[in-house]
């Protein structure tokens, strides 16, 4: 009996094994989409062992038996394509794509490389029942169509497909009637993706992704925390906050625009950078700053932070459309909005600790060395992984040319920034700031 039961289990554990299939580490998905007349076209790739509810029929030596599987094809391109992506005309959810026609691919056919040509591809003769291709490197194109009032409209669509695998990188193509062709590549599930928008809709984008990436960024809340920790007063804050506000919007805008360098070098050093300006500010909390002299330094490191802000826009400003200064300055006020929530939590919370708990001076030191802790292993770590990196001197050619003709464009600009500010600050503070300093 015992015996019987044993063989049962081992028949259910390989039967189970054979049947189930592991989710894929990385998963290519190609994308078209386009409006004509009164019909929408989306056409989808994707490897066919992202299919994983399905056991496509082998034959031989594991290849897949491409006559019979042609069957299952509509029921798989559904399941786990059509059901994950819904699309919005004039922001109205549009039916479910339906399949029109579905192939099996091999690995090789480069047919997507233009829309005309995936749907000649599609719309052509299978694969010979001859085809000798292993089941898990097939690749399974797919049709769909959706009615639409007007090829016009503003569309919109929202993937749902990072559950194809363990990492799901999409280039999406849209093709706009009587407008040129739109890409974008993201990775996992974007969310709505607007594919043409309107300002307004990329401006609100922006600033969500602005507020919740200060909200999200632990260094540049500690920072923030360095920067004022010491000023709580309306005046100084005004000043200090203002002076790193102008100063990452410059860097942040002219890195979008190509101003800033390119190297793989590049992130990591402004990395390191970043985890150095807290150091430096929570040591300068602990000998003493003054207002005279930390709104200049609070601009100098807010021109670090801005290419920080830009590292976390390069992802997402494809989704900007033709609106790329309005989402930037979007994402910008975004920034602010975040940063003057966490003041306006902080500096009460600051000041209550101060006169209830601890003396000021004792109170800036010690939170200034936690601070200054924390971030010195964030500077060791990353400056270790800078050190992974090769610096060579560029060759002397046209590119190096350019490059320093970018470089000292924004320099241009970064000191033009600092004299308007420098002079707006003194009309603003006048006799104030060396009244704050000698409290």
């Amino acid at each position: 009996m015992i015996a019987a039961v044993l063989l049962l289990l081992l028949g259910i554990t390989v039967a189970t094994s054979a049947w189930s299939h592991e989710v894929p580490t990385d998963v290519i998905v190609q994308m078209f989409v386009r409006p004509q007349g009164t019909r929408l076209t989306l056409l989808v790739r994707v490897p066919l062992e992202a299919m994983r509810d399905f056991e496509f029929p082998q034959r031989g030596r594991g290849y897949l038996d491409v006559s019979a599987a042609e069957a299952m094809l509509d029921d798989a391109a559904t399941l786990w394509i059509g059901n994950a992506i819904t699309l919005f005309e004039d922001s109205r959810p549009l039916p479910s794509p339906e399949v029109v026609a579905a192939r099996i691919s091999l690995p090789s056919d480069r047919s997507f490389a233009s829309y005309e040509a995936a749907v000649a591809h599609i719309r052509g003769p299978a694969l010979p029942v001859t085809t000798e291709i292993v089941w898990n490197q097939a690749l399974l194109d797919v049709l769909f169509e959706v009615p639409i009032d007007s090829d016009g409209a503003d569309f919109a669509v929202d993937p749902r497909l990072a559950r194809l695998g363990l990492r799901t990188t999409t280039v999406l193509r849209f093709l706009p009637a009587g407008s040129a062709e739109r890409a974008f590549q993201y990775v996992g599930d974007p969310g709505l993706v607007r594919l043409d928008p309107r300002w307004h809709q990329a401006a609100w984008r922006f600033v969500q992704l602005g507020f919740l990436h200060i909200l999200d960024g632990m260094d540049h809340l500690l920072f923030l925390l360095c920067l004022v920790l010491p000023f709580r007063r309306l005046r100084p804050l005004i000043i200090i906050v203002t002076s790193f506000t102008v100063a990452h919007s410059v860097t942040l805008i002219a890195s979008a625009f190509g101003l800033a360098p390119g190297a793989l070098w590049f992130p990591p050093l402004i990395e390191t950078l970043i985890a150095a300006s807290i150091v430096y500010m929570a040591l300068e909390n602990i000998i003493g700053a003054r207002v005279r002299h930390r709104w200049l330094v609070a601009f100098c490191f807010g021109l670090v932070h801005g290419f920080g802000f830009s590292f976390a826009l390069r992802e997402t400003l494809q989704f900007a459309g033709s609106h790329l200064l309005t989402s930037l300055l979007s994402f910008n006020i975004g920034v602010e909005i975040g940063q003057l929530l966490v003041l306006a939590v902080a500096v009460p919370v600051l000041n209550l600790v101060f006169r209830r708990f601890v003396a000021e001076r004792i109170g800036t030191i010690v939170l200034s060395a936690i601070l200054a802790h924390s971030a010195w292993h964030w500077m060791s770590d990353r400056a270790s992984e800078l050190g992974q990196y090769r610096f060579e001197l560029p060759a002397l050619d046209g590119f190096l040319v350019a490059a320093l003709m970018r470089w000292a464009m924004l320099g241009l600009i970064l000191v033009a920034a600092l004299w308007l500010l420098s002079a707006a600050i003194e009309r603003f503070a006048g006799n104030q700031v060396a009244a704050v300093d000698e409290e």
